[in-house]
């Protein structure tokens, strides 16, 4: 049973809150909503009810939106926050950057807002594991590989620094990719279009404001832990790089749509971050599942949703879409195990990353029990008959991959 979803907007313009009265009434049916003026009085509604989604402004007398927000993460964690605000170029704005899921500016279409709101109620129902929701939804970022940060750290010093070795480094990293995209697809920066590639992502932002969000912000983290005797971050990287090849390859064989190419790509690139976020913040439960999945000859995904109340897709879906990644990235996640969930699946990310996620492990030959080709699902989407040019386009692609390494 689905539960009408209880909004907060905060802000201290009364006749702005009037307006989004207006603007919602059409929507009271399906969600509950409550208006306050301040911080304080905010924090009241907080201790009072359970909200789920929290709109602030971002200048306010006394605690502004920022501080809100972080104090939202630390105390209601499973709380999705939104930042909206008139004032997109304030350097203020840039404190938002680790406590808000995504922005959006005044004025602001009725369409959009209702679109946010409806979105974001639709991912707090997809995770079950109220834990694992609180988990998700505090985070700020994700952690990168340390050898990566530092390389990164010591590009963006440089006095002649490039941007396009800073892109080239963010997008061979899936949780700086993640963060990146997070934010250029938002109206933060007021570009007002979905982007679904890293390197065109660094290069929408520019030099000066990637240096302000990493040297300055730190927007990126080190890796908590190292690999452990079981998971190994390095492989999860290889893994992701590859897959992602794969999934562009394979779109760009069979269609002629550069954003499918795209998302193919950001998809096939964040398909495991949920076990990244995962294996971050609970290793030894986590190697735990891998052991039993091992030992069962079962897929990871059934292990996770016995120990952890959802599997990987789950998690790294949910993630990126709090943090507003389009709708068919956000599905190559979730549904890249389950397509049997999907509704009739074509040719689109889910079904891509699938099978490109497959060929990797079929041709790599490294894991015991390698995930099974949804075959009939591919043959329902008419695209059987392309399986074994696919494989042998991803075994190049490999095979350079491995050179090149």
């Amino acid at each position: 049973m689905i539960v009408p979803k209880n909004i907060l907007f905060v802000d201290d313009e009364p006749n702005i809150l009037a307006g989004l009265k207006r603007m919602l009434r059409s929507m009271r049916a399906e969600m509950s909503f409550y208006f306050a003026e301040n911080s304080t009085e905010a924090q009241q509604y907080l201790a009072e009810n359970a909200i789920d989604i929290v709109v602030a402004d971002m200048r306010m007398p006394g605690m502004d939106g920022a501080s809100l927000l972080a104090f939202i993460q630390k105390h209601y964690p499973q709380i999705t926050r939104i930042m909206l605000t008139g004032h997109a170029d304030d350097e203020s704005v840039l404190r938002t950057v680790e406590v808000a899921h995504q922005f959006l500016t005044k004025p602001i279409e009725a369409n959009t807002l209702k679109q946010t709101l409806q979105r974001s109620a639709a991912l707090q129902d997809m995770m079950n594991s109220k834990a694992l929701k609180s988990l998700v939804a505090g985070l700020g970022t994700l952690p990168s590989l340390p050898e990566t940060y530092a390389k990164l750290e010591k590009q963006l010093r440089q006095p002649d620094c490039c941007l396009a070795d800073v892109a080239d480094i963010i997008e061979k990293d899936l949780a700086m990719s993640a963060k990146i995209l997070q934010l250029v697809n938002s109206a933060f920066f007021g570009l007002y279009t979905h982007v679904d590639s890293p390197a065109r992502a660094v290069n929408l932002l520019g030099l000066d404001t990637i240096k302000s969000l990493v040297l300055g912000l730190g927007i990126f983290a080190e890796m908590p832990v190292k690999s452990g005797p079981v998971f190994k971050v390095t492989e999860l990287w290889h893994h992701s790089m590859m897959t992602a090849a794969f999934a562009r390859a394979i779109a760009s064989s069979a269609s002629d749509s550069n954003d499918l190419a795209e998302q193919a790509f950001i998809s096939g690139l964040l398909h495991d971050v949920g076990k990244l976020l995962l294996f971050a913040n609970k290793q030894d439960a986590y190697e735990q599942a891998i052991l039993q999945a091992r030992e069962k000859k079962c897929p990871l995904q059934d292990e996770e949703q016995t120990l952890f109340g959802a599997c990987h897709g789950e998690v790294g879906a949910y993630l990126i879409g709090l943090w507003g990644l389009p709708g068919p990235v956000v599905e190559g996640l979730m549904f890249h195990h389950r397509l049997h969930h999907y509704p009739e699946p074509g040719l689109c990310p889910a079904l891509i990353v699938h099978i490109a996620d497959v060929l990797y492990y079929q041709l790599e030959k490294q894991q015991d029990s390698p995930p099974a080709l949804a075959y009939s699902t591919i043959k329902q989407a008419g695209l059987s008959d392309h399986l074994d040019q696919w494989t042998d386009i991803c075994a190049e692609i490999l095979a350079r991959g491995e050179k090149d390494g």
